[in-house]
């Protein structure tokens, strides 16, 4: 196992400011069937990268192969990296009511809402990060479930060897057809694997192909209930609500695209997201998973212009 070089990565878009080039994004991509054949890819897809919540997908299947009780909103902010509204913190509160737990029962860290709005709108009001207003609460919230459904220990579910985790790791394994995970500790305190964007894609490609029951019943949900992935007019949400195509980002620039047993895994080098949505739907749209159409109105939608003054004077360009 080795972790994604410079050597290892091919150019993914530029930024041009008055027609010179001023940023290049570099990084690693695949895309891949549910078979885990190879439809396209640059860069290095055999290096090891931590998945980060791209990784929530196949833990959210892992609660429902257990038994949990989750559907609709619930399922979906089980697999969420949720901006932090209040729309999102009181579903989650009320998860949590549901199981006869409170907020204190999250392992999740105290952290600010990802959305800025969101944020900017609890300092005014004069609060403090808070746990569930870190985007993994949800997810939290349905590990927590999962224990009452099972009667195991709540206090101890993000350790390795907690029967929660030792069944979200089969599942992964499962999935992803791999064993050779590098175990770390995600941001949120949860266990997480480190595995080859090749078996990281043939997981999401999996998840994504309407074969195993839970999975499709996730993939549903996420469809069904958008803005509970993200965020009303963010990224994930956005590319769900016009395409159908799962979303998901994961820190330091990864993002999944899946859909119909096809997903697209990027992982750009430096840790940005910013030209992940652009390379994401040119991707998509070259391997007809999606139209030119859409894959136009998310780039208008999603990716800023660069501007001088009130002039647009340069643009992100994808490479791939």
């Amino acid at each position: 196992m080795h972790p994604l070089s410079v050597d290892g990565c091919v150019e993914l878009a530029t930024i041009d400011r008055n027609g010179l080039i001023e940023s290049r994004h570099i990084g690693a991509f695949i895309v891949i069937n549910a078979a885990g054949e190879v439809i396209e890819s640059g860069g290095d897809i055999e290096a090891t990268i931590f998945p980060r919540s791209t990784l929530k997908p196949l833990q959210a299947v892992a609660l429902l192969r257990a038994g949990a009780d989750l559907d609709g909103v619930d399922l979906v902010l089980s697999s969420a990296s949720h901006c932090g509204s209040h729309r999102h913190t009181d579903h989650v509160e009320s998860m949590l009511s549901h199981d006869g737990l409170t907020v204190d029962d999250l392992g999740c860290p105290a952290q600010w809402p990802l959305g800025v709005s969101d944020k900017a709108d609890r300092i005014a009001r004069g609060e403090k990060a808070q746990r569930v207003t870190m985007n993994c609460s949800g997810k939290h919230a349905g590990f927590l479930r999962t224990c009452v459904t099972n009667g195991w220990d709540t206090a101890t579910y993000l350790e390795p060897t907690h029967p929660l985790q030792v069944k979200i790791r089969e599942v992964v394994e499962e999935f992803t057809g791999t064993t050779e995970l590098w175990p770390a500790v995600d941001g949120c305190g949860a266990p997480l694997y480190g595995m080859s964007l090749r078996a990281l894609g043939t997981g999401l490609a999996r998840m994504s192909d309407g074969t195993d029951p839970d999975a499709t019943k996730l993939v549903d949900a996420i469809r069904e209930h958008p803005w509970a992935l993200d965020g009303p007019g963010r990224d994930n949400t956005r590319v769900i609500e016009v395409t159908g195509t799962i979303a998901k980002i994961g820190a330091e620039g990864v993002l999944l695209a899946a859909r119909d047993g096809i997903a697209v895994v990027i992982k750009c080098l430096d840790g940005s997201q910013r030209p992940n949505t652009a390379v994401a739907v040119t991707l998509l749209e070259r391997h007809g998973v999606i139209d030119a159409a859409a894959r136009d109105t998310l780039i208008t939608q999603l990716v800023d212009p660069i501007t001088g003054g009130d002039d647009i004077v340069g643009k992100l360009t994808v490479s791939v």
